[in-house]
């Protein structure tokens, strides 16, 4: 599908947020890339998390509730 943002961790790594499908069921994958140096290409890394309709609104519900607590 698509990449709906990036949000920049530091020099070196970032979140990206897509929006994916896979065997027919969609998608949200929230992954760290890194900046390769040899290439300077952005790539994936295995840290992130992929999350179906139904797990994706109880974490969110939580990360506001977290997000809420430290304000």
């Amino acid at each position: 599908m698509s990449v709906i943002g990036e949000v920049q961790k530091n020099n070196t790594e970032k979140f990206v947020v897509e929006a994916k499908e896979y065997k027919g069921k969609n998608f949200v994958d929230v992954r760290i890339y890194y900046l390769d140096k040899e290439s300077d290409d952005w790539k994936p890394t295995k840290k992130g998390i992929t999350l179906t309709k139904y797990t994706y609104e109880p974490l969110l519900k939580l990360i506001t509730e977290a997000y809420q607590k430290i304000q």
